[in-house]
């Protein structure tokens, strides 16, 4: 059947419990048109199967440079502080033989092997922010901001005094509103661009200088190509893994059983990160894609020229996969199956990383703080302002 609904309008209400929702289309319209809170009109897929086909179609586009008339065509709001292009020419946005090209130039970074390498120095920032915490504190703004922030900005080379401002810029670039969004893009951009001059002149033992001085059977990056490479992995490199943390310690201080047993045997902690990633994932959707002709995702045909959001948390707790027990946390779950990381050609390259981190970053934490308690009422809590990212904006907790 071919959708002709008038478009849900997702509100704040959404992005504080986007659950309720998600849990509503997947038994009434899993394939449905919403409008999005910065106005963008899309259709979003919300059943398990359907995400994961989805996520490998190759039917559904994703190179975004030839679809500014159907962002003018969409917008039911006015929006005029969008991405510069200096930031959209990455991977997510690309489709084969191009996303073929980018991600085979980066991919030799992100290995299993090389990610553990890192090991001991990711090991080293988490004692070290471990020991300044004290009392109360906010464990997103003291701890899982700073681990995965200080990790990525070291590979790609980052100065430490310019953390801060790559800070706000990322979390305006994701952020639901677009009164930020284009002050963020050409900040976040002219500094990328200088920050890439000076290792073209200067190369150092860093990823962005090898990706400079990359070259693949003749190939390299273009300078366009260079600034967002650079962005991307910069954002998806931290974004994604304070919401790990912050989201998987509080679904444990949530879940009282889950956290004793989870301490009374540490081997369930690999297991741990898997369910934390299924049950409140720091990605709400996979980033946009759009159709080029007819195309049936289930049982709705979406017409030629629409916007398709697929919903990995929506996935992530579809019971039709992961059974009846698929709203609550389950650490001895079997791990694995999640759409968190994605599916297909577009998995996510740095889960090795994720991964890693979470594990030490929530392992350590839970073996320092064996009492940590929530210092606030958990309805008072807030959600990040993005239908991107699931993210707390504050984790108020009492170490000691």
């Amino acid at each position: 059947m071919t959708g002709t609904s008038t478009p849900i309008a997702l509100d704040a209400d959404f992005i504080q419990d986007p659950y309720t929702f998600y849990r509503r289309l997947r038994t009434e319209a899993p394939v449905r048109e919403v409008v999005m809170p910065r106005g963008l009109k899309v259709w979003v897929v919300t059943r398990y199967a359907d995400v994961r086909d989805a996520l490998a179609n190759p039917a559904l586009h994703k190179d975004m440079r030839p679809v500014q008339e159907l962002f003018q065509r969409h917008q039911t709001k006015s929006a005029t502080n969008e991405f510069g292009a200096d930031l959209s020419a990455h991977m997510l946005n690309s489709d084969p033989p191009d996303h073929t090209r980018l991600r085979k130039l980066v991919a030799k970074a992100f290995t299993m092997r090389r990610v553990e390498l890192l090991r001991p120095r990711i090991e080293e920032i988490t004692d070290n922010l471990l020991a300044g915490l004290s009392g109360e504190v906010d464990l997103v703004d003291e701890f899982a901001f700073p681990l995965p922030v200080t990790v990525i900005c070291e590979l790609l080379g980052v100065p430490q005094s310019d953390q801060d401002d790559f800070r706000g810029w990322s979390a305006a670039l994701v952020s639901a509103s677009a009164e930020s969004v284009g002050a963020a893009s050409m900040a976040m951009s002219g500094y990328l661009r200088a920050l890439i001059d000076a290792k073209r002149a200067n190369p150092a033992d860093d990823m962005l200088s090898a990706l400079v001085q990359t070259q693949d059977d003749g190939d390299e990056l273009t300078d366009v190509e260079l600034v967002s490479m650079a962005f991307l992995l910069l954002v998806a490199g931290h974004e994604t893994t304070v919401n790990l943390i912050a989201n998987g310690v509080l679904a444990l201080l949530r879940n009282p059983d889950q956290l004793a047993a989870l301490r009374g045997d540490p081997g369930l902690l690999p297991g741990a990160i898997e369910e934390f990633l299924r049950y409140d994932s720091p990605v709400n959707h996979a980033t946009l894609r759009y159709t080029v002709e007819p195309t049936e995702i289930g049982g709705t045909t979406i017409p030629e020229g629409e916007f398709v959001v697929v919903s990995v948390t929506s996935a992530n707790r579809d019971e039709a996969r992961f059974g009846g027990g698929a709203e609550t946390l389950d650490v001895t779950r079997p791990a694995g199956g999640h759409m968190a990381f994605g599916h297909g050609i577009h998995f996510c390259l740095g889960a090795p990383l994720a991964r890693l981190e979470g594990q030490i970053a929530i392992g350590r934490l839970l073996d320092r703080f064996p009492n940590m308690t929530l210092a606030t009422n958990a309805d008072n809590l807030r959600w990040r302002n993005s239908t991107l990212l699931r993210g707390l904006e504050k984790l108020p907790v009492r170490v000691d």
